[in-house]
């Protein structure tokens, strides 16, 4: 009997559930306080760097005459903010498409989110003159939205309804298909190309608190959705027929956890463009820590990506200076070798 099994039987099963739900909360705490440190130095850290007094003091005693307090609150707050909505809801939206479509490679790419956003983003700039940020966020949202919604009603069509297969490949033909729409709008006008860009290699940079109070209630809502929906992950882990016999609406979880995706990924990549690998990586390292339970999954996720995407932000703007960076390309740096050392660790090839 091996020593963990020895520990369970010694303790009970309600003694050792305890005792795991107390070293996950305590875990979980630790990840919240490295958030904190990480979101500091994200508001200190730049092209020009800002004693902590100083970042302290524009946050609580705001002096508009102090021209590092200016830059605090104006620049470097507002982008932080975005960072961790955008973290947040990539994380939790990673999380609930690999448990929703029991496909350890799910990302917003596989279900034609990022394609749907960036060609809305197109037509926003070609047709309709879309020059701002907050331009291209409606647009992004609009676009990743009825992208997710068509994925879903197709993966829905006959007897079996949206099942992962037909969902993963419902995804990828979407995404091929308006991926090939958004080049040939591009070829038509190459002055289209210089301000889609910068936003499609996926950037925190410029992002304002309108940004951010323009995503935060989809965000928020979508997060809400997420932690209420963990269970049921849980449930449809164990396979359709199995979650059926538990009493589980099989059409209804999938149609809400498909809105909680088209919330969190719409309003990710449309506040930031589309960022490679945050939503593919995170649940695997989160998975590493919780085990295949989706409701302390959900919550590391949640907190894990922040980090992982605001830190990549540092490093982006440290590495480059007096320039930098841009996040969507450090994340992937970042992230493709964490994901193969995963893959390489643990074999992932189902849920």
């Amino acid at each position: 009997m091996s020593g963990i099994a020895v520990h369970r039987a010694v303790l009970g099963p309600s003694a050792a559930g305890a005792a795991r739900s107390a070293r996950l909360f305590a875990g979980l705490l630790a990840c919240c306080g490295v958030l904190i440190l990480v979101t500091l130095a994200g508001i200190a850290v730049g092209a020009k760097s800002i004693p902590l007094s100083t970042v302290i003091d524009a946050i609580f005693s705001y002096d508009p005459s102090n021209a590092d307090e200016v830059i605090v609150r104006t620049l470097r707050v507002p982008r932080v903010i975005v960072g961790l909505l955008v973290g947040a809801a990539l994380g939790a939206a990673g999380t609930m498409m690999q448990g929703l479509t029991r496909n350890p490679l799910a990302d917003p790419g596989i279900l034609g989110v990022n394609a749907g956003a960036a060609l809305l983003v197109v037509i926003g700039i070609y047709w309709f003159g879309a020059t701002s940020l907050l331009g291209y966020v409606w647009f992004g949202f609009a676009g990743a939205a009825v992208a997710s919604l068509l994925v879903y009603a197709l993966g829905s069509l006959g007897r079996e309804g949206a099942t992962p297969v037909k969902l993963a490949l419902a995804g990828a033909s979407l995404t091929a298909l308006l991926g090939s729409i958004t080049t040939a709008i591009l070829l038509l006008d190459v002055d289209t190309l210089d301000p889609f860009r910068f936003w499609i290699v996926g950037s925190l940079a410029g992002r304002t608190s309108t940004v951010a109070a323009s995503v935060a209630p989809f965000v928020a809502v979508g997060l809400v959705l997420a932690l209420a929906c963990s269970p049921m992950l849980n449930t449809l882990a164990l396979g359709d027929d199995v979650a059926r016999g538990l009493g589980q609406r099989i059409g209804w979880s999938r149609a809400m956890g498909a809105l909680c995706i088209v919330l969190l990924c719409g309003a990710a990549t449309a506040a930031a463009g589309p960022i490679a690998f945050v939503g593919l990586a995170v649940p695997h390292v989160a998975r590493a820590i919780t085990g295949p339970d989706y409701r302390w999954l959900m919550l590391y996720s949640i907190v894990i990506a922040p980090i992982l995407l605001i830190g990549a932000d540092i490093i982006g703007r440290v590495i480059a200076r007096p320039g930098e960076v841009q996040v969507g390309i450090v994340t992937a740096f970042l992230g493709a070798p964490v994901f193969i050392y995963l893959v390489r660790r643990q074999r992932i090839s189902t849920l």
